[in-house]
């Protein structure tokens, strides 16, 4: 495996990357967002956020317009809005600082396993509920025809939600189901995604919040 480190902190990228080589893993290091956006992305990006060109935030938002590769975001910040909203444009995870290299590693791995993909099988057919279609082949959806502009987490949380409409969906489930067994982000991630989701449906009304237990998709009436 060969992953982009984007890190300007020499004290930092220089034993990362070491210890990243006794796991098999070569790195590719750069120091600043303009040339993180130019180079090669390989098989994996580690993206510091406190860059001294780009905000590394707005280096995720570029990455993922124009690549699906993992992104794990390694942050020093203590703002949870941070960390949400590095989620929320598409990184995959996030790690604080200061961290093991076992433990990014390990993190590697989770998100590796969770890209991998599925065994092939025969195309779902296309859910329809009101105005809203999901279709699981080109893993678009739609509203009256419309495609909605969903980020992959966004695209899961639907599907989740959709595959049993009307019934409570708890948060346990949708974190272990769209981000991983044994999630440890941010306590406002889900909330942050459902709100997401229910301004791009431009309606409020399609996902009801039963405090305290989860999330249920309905077709507003």
């Amino acid at each position: 495996m060969r992953v982009l480190l984007v890190e300007d902190d020499d004290s930092i990228a220089e034993p990362l990357a070491e210890g990243l080589s006794r796991y098999g893993i070569r790195t590719d290091r750069v120091g600043t967002g303009a040339e993180a956006l130019s180079a090669p992305p390989g098989d994996f990006v580690l993206l510091d956020l406190g860059l001294p060109d780009i905000d590394g935030i707005d280096v995720c938002r570029r990455l993922r317009q124009v690549s699906d590769v993992p992104i794990i975001m390694l942050t020093a910040r203590g703002d949870e809005t941070d960390r949400v909203l590095g989620l929320e444009i598409g990184a995959d995870d996030y790690l604080p600082k200061p961290f093991s290299t076992r433990e990014l590693v390990a993190r590697m791995r989770a998100v590796g396993r969770r890209m991998r993909p599925a065994p092939p099988r025969e195309p779902a057919p296309t859910t329809a509920l009101g105005p809203l279609t999901i279709d699981d082949r080109t893993r678009e959806a739609f509203l009256s025809g419309t495609p909605l502009a969903l980020t992959p987490k966004e695209y899961q949380l639907l599907v989740l939600l959709a595959a049993d409409p009307g019934a409570v969906v708890d948060r346990r489930r949708i974190l272990e189901t769209v981000w991983e067994p044994n999630f440890f982000g941010p306590g406002k991630t889900l909330d942050f995604h459902v709100a997401t989701l229910r301004r791009k449906l431009g309606d409020p009304r399609w996902i009801e919040n039963r405090r305290g237990v989860g999330f249920r998709l309905v077709v507003p009436g």
